[in-house]
């Protein structure tokens, strides 16, 4: 029989998993045994958990030789691991603001969001000097904010990715919330990168991914 420590600890390799899942996209159960310095077997009987729980669908991928390669992946169930921010209480908010003030109140709340954020960020930004310095400032920034940001380098440009969106159904219920966040980061960032969202969490993507070219600066 089980006892609380080996339920603990169970739990505690499950989060793992998900939080891999969720930063690193969908993985084999190989891959996340190595992760966490499992056995393959281990990991599978957690995998098979978090199934149950509907946290987790795999897909068997065909090899060209051998047997299917399975994959596991977080399903939509998952989000409840991770911070809302109340998202009933969000869209019930913005249903008031339109109702009480019109759209045009809506994009004044949204504007001053905006603003706040700007200020915020650039305060921060503003003891950096490099492009990528600034990047992994802001990713720090927004992980703080729930929005599991990260930065990776590729030849000639940046990724700024966030794994997680805390206002997703906000930003589901009015997009202006995705637009200002682009926009956010475009001033931000104006003076030495261009900034364009690649992948989209509201369109159905795993995560946000943002492409941030330089262009005053060479990456080494």
């Amino acid at each position: 029989m089980a006892t609380k420590s080996d339920v603990r600890g169970a739990m505690k390799t499950s989060e793992k998993i998900i939080q891999l899942l969720k930063t690193q996209g969908p993985q084999t159960a190989k891959v996340l045994a190595c992760e966490l310095s499992l056995t393959t077997m281990g990991v599978r009987q957690h995998m098979q958990a978090l199934e149950d729980d509907g946290d987790v669908i795999f897909e068997d991928i065909k090899a060209s030789r051998g047997r299917p390669t399975r994959v596991w992946s977080l399903t939509s169930k998952s989000n409840s691991h991770f911070g809302d921010r109340h998202e009933e209480l969000s869209v019930q908010l913005i249903d008031s603001v339109i109702t009480i003030f019109g759209d045009s109140g809506l994009d004044k709340l949204i504007t001053h969001r905006e603003e706040t954020s700007l200020a915020l960020y650039q305060k921060r930004l503003k003891e950096e000097v490099t492009l990528v310095a600034k990047l992994t400032a802001l990713a720090e920034l927004r992980s703080a904010e729930g929005y599991m940001a990260t930065v990776t380098q590729e030849t000639d440009f940046y990724w700024l990715l966030e794994n997680h969106c805390p206002i997703c159904a906000a930003a589901s219920q009015c997009l202006s919330f995705c637009r200002s966040e682009l926009n956010l980061f475009q001033t931000l960032l104006n003076d030495t990168a261009s900034v364009s969202r690649e992948e989209h969490i509201i369109e159905g993507a795993r995560r946000c991914a943002y492409k941030v070219i330089p262009t005053n600066e060479l990456i080494k």
